[in-house]
């Protein structure tokens, strides 16, 4: 009894020592592991594992000025790679194939070999491919909510909208515009913004009459066999942009397509010889300059020579014309004796003055510089005066002829909802208020007895300048190849919107006679286009006839005039004078001195 205590004694100690070595080679183990976490996460370069994957950037919804929803950003998730940790590199391209039977397979193996981080496997995967992933659960692939924009509207006002890349950064467009006022800026400082905290944009453009505008130039497109159409309404009196299109377009949901070459904005990206829509610019520029009035009388018997370079009527007259009769019949030899008698210096300086030799920069980033002839002489004067040999953005040629029915104003235009006006005043008082009532007269002239016939909209006073250009084909003028346009003003004694409208090519039709000048196309489409976008836009047709909508011009007697007096005994009167009285008014019979050409040749356009 007493020889056993001291052996219990000992295997006590033997026991507690067990113990104590046991939880000190674990305290030692825990350490180290612990200190190991430590380094591990102190260090930084290719041994880091986790992917570095930008985060999600949020846009502000862009609304149409009724706050109709034309862009906005939804959920979306993209799958990622880590390929250090793929164990088995079969399995992992056979199960994303599975998933993605689009994606490139050898391509696809290439990016999961090796020790990478990260890479990107798609990045918009739908909710079922992210499920049918999760259940094959395979290594080092991982999943990324992001944002996708969505254009609620497909094509529709897609040149106005533009489109974001793969990471929804705005790269055409007023989405790009959009980064450049600040967006950018906020997603480089790394905020996570949400939707929510965004503002949307509100552009000036209305949505119906996107709509209305897009599908008349579709229906004129295929009728008129024409390659592309554009059209354009702005407001006169603010220079907001209620619609713009271009045909062909493209959906911005899928914006590769924009990249086609026949897909340019053609309204402020392409550069054009307008044709005798500058008529108006001309015939503005001569009763502004003093050199001409509104009973000013033009040679236009025979056509202008410039060595061997003769420019002709279309369809000419073959006698002299007054300023009203050279604006409806549209005659090239009077518009370049109007410029000729203003001069080459006076000629250029009021064509600058109307915005025409600049860039015109607005809210789009995409902008075109005009395209002017290297020298200017008198032939570029005479030419120019019909809008031959200069050519310049459509949006541009719109805001000059604004500017000739507005009062005077040149305003910048914009496609924001509000944007002061102030600040977008390019020049006051281009031309004087008389001279601004002489051109609405003329245009509502032209819209009843002239070439804008066609467009004449009942109840809605409308009054326009017609263009056909003809198109530049291996350095010459091609007579079958044409550019077509009508600027129409809607209404012509108190303007409210500018209606434009451009067809490329169209072609001849039985039902025109064999013509493809403006005004058997581009005209009887923008009356089309004015039928619709006019109720929209809720102008009131007027019941009856305005009356004296022209008070000068009666005052002055103009040519034609009577077609606007109302059935007063004091009008008559006016009327029978107006028939009665020699003009005797100064008549310009200026002369070119002849210019020789390398080519020769001729112009004849409407």
């Amino acid at each position: 009894m007493a020889n056993s205590l001291p052996h219990v004694g000992n295997r006590a100690k033997q026991a507690r020592f067990r113990v104590a070595l046991v939880m000190a080679v674990f305290a030692c183990l825990f350490s180290t592991i612990g200190i190991r976490l430590v380094w591990l996460g102190n260090q930084s370069g290719p041994e880091r594992t986790y992917p570095v994957v930008p985060p999600p950037v949020a846009r502000p919804d862009i609304v149409d000025r009724q706050g109709a929803t034309l862009a906005m950003d939804i959920p979306s998730l993209s799958v990622y790679a880590e390929p250090r940790r793929i164990l088995d590199l079969d399995e992992a391209v056979e199960g994303l194939m599975a998933v993605f039977p689009d994606l490139d397979m050898l391509d696809l193996r290439k990016r999961l070999e090796g020790n990478a981080a990260f890479t990107w496997i798609k990045r918009v995967a739908t909710p079922a491919q992210k499920d049918r992933l999760w259940t094959l659960g395979i290594p080092g692939v991982g999943f990324r909510d992001e944002t996708k924009r969505l254009y609620t509207n497909g094509t529709t006002g897609a040149h106005v909208l533009g489109s974001v890349n793969v990471d929804n950064v705005g790269v055409a467009g007023i989405e790009r515009w959009i980064d450049e006022q600040g967006l950018k800026d906020l997603r480089e400082t790394g905020l996570n913004l949400d939707r929510s905290d965004l503002a949307p944009v509100i552009l000036s453009v209305d949505l119906r009459v996107q709509h209305a505008l897009t599908d008349e130039l579709t229906k004129a497109i295929k009728r008129f066999d024409a390659l592309a159409g554009a059209g354009l309404i702005l407001d006169v009196r603010n220079g907001e942009v209620i619609a713009l299109a271009s045909l062909p377009d493209f959906d911005p949901n899928s914006p590769a397509d924009a990249l086609n070459p026949d897909r340019i904005n053609r309204i402020n990206v392409g550069t054009y010889e307008m044709g005798s829509t500058f008529k108006a610019m001309t015939t503005a520029m001569a009763l502004e300059s003093g050199a001409f009035n509104i009973h000013s009388m033009l040679d236009a018997r025979e056509p202008l020579r410039f060595g061997r370079m003769a420019i002709r009527d279309y369809r000419g007259q073959n006698r002299p014309l007054n300023v009203p009769e050279a604006f409806i019949h549209s005659s090239n030899i009077a518009m370049a004796r109007m410029a000729l008698g203003v001069g080459i210096d006076k000629h250029q300086a009021f064509l600058g003055s109307l915005g025409q030799f600049d860039r015109l920069v607005t809210e789009l980033p995409e902008n075109a510089q005009p395209i002017l002839p290297a020298k200017w002489g008198e032939l570029t004067t005479a030419t120019a005066a019909f809008g031959h040999g200069i050519a310049v953005a459509p949006l541009q040629a719109a805001m000059a002829i604004t500017a000739l029915v507005n009062g005077g104003d040149l305003i910048r235009p914009t496609f924001i909802k509000g944007t002061s006006i102030e600040g977008r005043i390019i020049r006051r008082n281009v031309i004087t208020r008389q001279t601004g009532e002489a051109m609405r007269f003329l245009m509502r002239l032209n819209a009843e007895i002239g070439s804008a016939k066609k467009a004449d909209v009942p109840g809605y006073f409308i009054g326009g300048k017609t263009g056909t250009s003809e198109k530049v084909v291996n350095g010459r003028y091609s007579s079958d190849r044409v550019l077509t346009s009508f600027m129409g003003v809607a209404p012509a004694d108190k303007p409210r919107y500018l209606f434009l409208t451009i067809l490329d090519e169209p072609k001849p039709l039985p039902e025109t006679f064999g013509f493809r000048t403006s005004g058997w196309n581009a005209v009887p489409v923008t009356g089309e286009i004015m039928k619709r976008a006019l109720p929209l836009l809720s102008v009131v047709p007027y019941r009856e006839p305005p009356v004296n909508p022209f008070p000068e011009m009666v005052m002055l007697g103009a040519w034609g005039i009577e077609r606007f007096l109302p059935k007063d005994p004091f009008f008559d009167l006016v009327a029978a004078e107006r028939s009665t009285a020699p003009i005797g008014c100064k008549s310009s019979q200026t002369q070119a001195n002849a210019v020789s050409t390398p080519t020769g040749g001729q112009f004849e356009c409407n």
